[in-house]
């Protein structure tokens, strides 16, 4: 999630020349501010098993304890 909203502060807050590293912290809490205003939510596109079956491979090379998702 916090890729994601990187993402959404370089499109939409940082997308052109901030001259100061004052004004550009300036603007960023004022980006933070309204975003966490508009309580913006992600809409996932899959639930948490789907992932766990894709994504169980990579699960498992970082903790191999994760096994226990696996689908027989």
């Amino acid at each position: 999630m916090v890729e994601l909203e990187f993402s959404a502060l370089a499109r939409q807050c940082l997308n052109r020349r901030i001259p100061t590293r004052e004004q550009l912290q300036t603007q960023v809490l004022a980006w933070a501010s309204e975003r966490n205003e508009q309580a913006v939510k992600i809409s996932w596109q899959f639930t948490t098993q789907h992932a766990r079956q894709k994504l169980n491979s990579q699960y498992c090379k970082v903790n191999p304890a994760n096994k226990k998702y696996r689908e027989t």
